[in-house]
């Protein structure tokens, strides 16, 4: 995800990123605009049609249709946006609930319990780390912490890590409550917790396995160029040669707010506008460490 400051409009305007949809969407706008030389060559050379032809009065067309694709960019804008939202959401309950955790297991473990305490914080640090690879389909075993009872190839192995580590985690509450470390109050205290960490994965596993739906994304894909493959015929005896940029511009804006929703819609990639997975990870495992290690 990129950071930047809002108010810096003279960088946004002249700078061009490599998130900003210019550079994708630059070959095809050249295409659109040679395509849209030739359509105002052949009408405004070889062409003639009077005043009252339907060709001519092709724009109150475009007007209606323009209406309707706006309302449908919108749609499909903010459905992508709300899709980013609630995994940003779920993030946010992982970061709180990891933290939660780990406050009282601070409390409840005993200061001298050095080995237990390292194996919780490796756990939930593990949990949200192998979340976030298991939402981009990889693992990666420089961040896999060790822990007692699950080695890194049975992690390898393993078709759902996150809830591998969720799983390894009770097993290590029950193990305590045997030892008497922990009574049944105690893991009722920790229950929630828990439930969160595997209601977040749920959520996230959701989002990532449920994409718009095909026919909707091809319908607004075939509306927008179909769209802006007849602007050059309403337009060029009114606009002249003019019509070259204003349909590059018309073809920029649309197709830029479908490309941004085709990005945001899974919210857990590599993409610059995607979450910051690794940052956020990483952040849950700093934390839980300190809490854990009593190093705040």
């Amino acid at each position: 995800m990129i950071s930047y400051n809002p108010k810096e409009w003279l960088s946004f305007i002249f700078q061009f990123h490599k998130a900003d949809t210019f550079r994708k969407l630059f070959p095809l706008i050249i295409i659109v605009g040679v395509y849209t030389a030739i359509i105002a060559y052949l009408e405004l050379h070889y062409f003639t049609f009077d005043k009252d032809s339907a060709l001519r009065n092709i724009s109150v067309l475009h007007s209606l249709l323009g209406f309707a694709l706006s309302m449908l960019l919108v749609f499909r804008t903010n459905t992508a946006y709300d899709r980013w939202w609630e995994g940003r959401r779920q993030w946010g309950s992982l970061n709180n609930s990891s933290r939660n955790l780990a406050i009282k297991l601070d409390g409840l473990l005993a200061k001298n319990d050095i080995a237990n305490r390292a194996f919780f914080a490796a756990v939930i640090g593990n949990i949200a780390v192998s979340l976030k690879n298991h939402l981009r389909h990889k693992f990666i075993p420089e961040e896999w912490s060790n822990v007692e009872g699950y080695s890194i190839e049975q992690a390898c192995a393993s078709k759902n890590l996150p809830i591998a580590s969720i799983n390894i985690l009770f097993k290590k509450l029950i193990d305590l409550k045997q030892q008497g470390i922990l009574n049944d109050t105690h893991l009722l205290l920790l229950d929630n917790d828990l439930r969160v960490f595997s209601d977040t994965i749920g959520a996230c596993e959701r989002i990532k396995n449920t994409p718009i739906p095909f026919s909707y994304s091809v319908f607004l894909k075939k509306f927008i160029f179909l769209y802006v493959m007849t602007l050059p015929f309403g337009y060029a005896f009114t606009l002249n040669w003019y019509v070259v940029i204003v349909v590059m511009l018309i073809f920029y804006a649309l197709a830029s707010l479908e490309l941004i929703a085709e990005e945001i819609e899974n919210p857990f990639g590599t993409d610059p506008n995607d979450l910051p997975l690794n940052k956020l990870s990483d952040g849950i495992r700093s934390l839980t460490t300190q809490i854990l290690q009593d190093e705040l």
